[in-house]
């Protein structure tokens, strides 16, 4: 019971992890929606004048927090919470801004870094104090006013709809930064608790179905084996309801159109959907082209889909999807305009590069953007540790075992990240060994694949 227990917990982390950079940028999509919703439901809710004004200043906002423009984010959100100074949404707003700008810096908003079991292994990093405290601030303040609200008008769906968000947005920070994972998936699961009620109030209120349809997936995907203790833990779900409410968002949503393309990416891809991954990343990275995270989604989706292709023996596929994804990442690091979009995570595009190079099977290239990736200026710490990790494994795999012994000691010489000393200790005493493509290793790291997504 306690090994299904923890297997059940382990896996349940490695999928909410990988939704959660997605999920903060949800708590974004405010404002008509509820509008509506607010006015169906008591004409006497309370709505700021000039919901104009907000709706405006929030729409400049997201474009900004999408085009990695950070500051220019601050600004527009700080005037919402100037101009309405008893609405939770400027606090949020800042809130999600400052929790993005954090995962940007540290190189984790890319959604790949989530899916492997040694991200939720013990490590030294440590998360800056001030950060944390600045965020809490936020998000208390944000969730102090949505229950003002509330207790005046326990039908203020506005207000019950900022509250779920800043559980939502709590259990993002606490997760992906603080590496509280329990804590993550207690709050995530009142996030989802009170878009739910949302939906009861106003079933018409699409864009409340995101949270809850990411539920639905995530809890509906545990493995048949551990289902029945799932069940004895009050988690249950259906695959087939939550890709469909996700999807209706997209469809019908008003705010958190794009927030679902992003959510889909990562669970089509888990269904080896990867056309229709390369679609919605496509979709983004043509509307935010100063984000390079997208064209990397793009490019990932590419090099899944070339697995899937090479396994088939389609070769002449195989070869245009890994020929255009290659073109993708030696543009953004040739292009003046891709690296000043980039501006300090070359290293990032170095490492995904030579993730997409290990995955086809090009191992000596893959090794020299992986050491790229720790050598280049301004590179972060703990992403350059894991680069040094992964030079070593595929220069393993490419036959220079003097090199790949190099670069071993090197990774136990730095601050141990997630497991990256256990795995050069391993490394050091024998060579290491790939474990399959692309897919055979996310089936390995414990999520279950399905070719249907159609699973209940």
């Amino acid at each position: 019971m306690r090994s299904r227990l923890h297997n059940i917990l382990f896996w349940v982390h490695v999928n909410v992890l990988a939704v959660l950079i997605v999920l903060a940028m949800y708590g974004l999509a405010r404002g008509q929606a509820s509008k509506q919703a607010a006015t169906k439901t008591d004409a006497a809710v309370q709505q700021p004048a000039n919901y104009a004004r907000m709706d405006e200043l929030r729409r400049a906002g997201v474009d900004a927090l999408y085009n990695l423009d950070y500051e220019g984010a601050r600004t527009h959100f700080a005037e919402i919470a100037r101009l309405y100074p008893d609405h939770p949404a400027g606090p949020q707003f800042l809130a999600v801004r400052l929790w993005l700008k954090t995962l940007n810096e540290s190189r984790r908003l890319q959604s790949g870094l989530y899916n492997t079991e040694s991200f939720y292994k013990e490590s030294e990093e440590k998360t800056d104090p001030k950060v944390v405290a600045q965020f809490r601030d936020l998000t208390r303040h944000a969730r102090l006013l949505a229950e003002a609200r509330l207790k005046k008008n326990p039908k203020d769906v506005d207000a019950l709809y900022y509250l779920g968000s800043v559980q939502g947005l709590r259990a993002a920070f606490a997760a992906a930064v603080e590496r509280s994972f329990m804590t993550a998936l207690r709050t995530g699961s009142d996030s989802v608790d009170k878009h739910r009620e949302v939906l009861k109030l106003d079933p018409a209120f699409h864009d409340a179905g995101l949270s809850v349809g990411m539920y639905e997936y995530i809890a509906g995907s545990i493995p048949a084996i551990y289902k029945p203790v799932a069940f004895l833990l009050g988690t249950r779900g259906s695959k087939k309801k939550g890709l469909a409410l996700i999807e209706r968002v997209v469809a019908e949503g008003q705010w958190s159109r794009d927030e679902a393309r992003g959510i889909l990416i990562i669970f089509y891809k888990r269904e080896r959907r990867y056309a229709d991954a390369l679609k919605y990343a496509r979709e983004l990275a043509e509307k935010y082209p100063r984000n390079y995270l997208f064209k990397l989604e793009t490019a990932d989706a590419l090099v899944s889909q070339a697995a899937v292709e090479r396994k088939a023996g389609n070769q002449t596929a195989t070869a245009a999807n890994e020929r255009e994804a290659f073109a993708m990442f030696d543009a953004l690091l040739r292009d003046k305009a891709s690296r000043e979009a980039a501006a300090r995570q070359l290293d990032l595009i170095h490492y995904q590069y030579g993730e997409a190079l290990f995955v086809a099977g090009q191992t000596e290239r893959a090794a020299k953007e992986f050491l790229a990736a720790a050598t280049v200026a301004g590179a972060e710490k703990n992403l350059a540790t894991v680069a040094h990790l992964r030079a070593a494994q595929s220069l393993d795999l490419a036959g220079k075992r003097n090199d790949a012994l190099a670069q071993y000691k090197l990774v136990l010489a730095s601050p141990n990240v997630y497991d990256s000393h256990e795995e050069a200790k391993r490394g050091l005493k024998e060579p290491f060994k790939k474990v399959g493509d692309k897919a055979e290793v996310e089936a390995s790291s414990g999520q279950e694949v399905s070719t249907t997504g159609n699973e209940e």
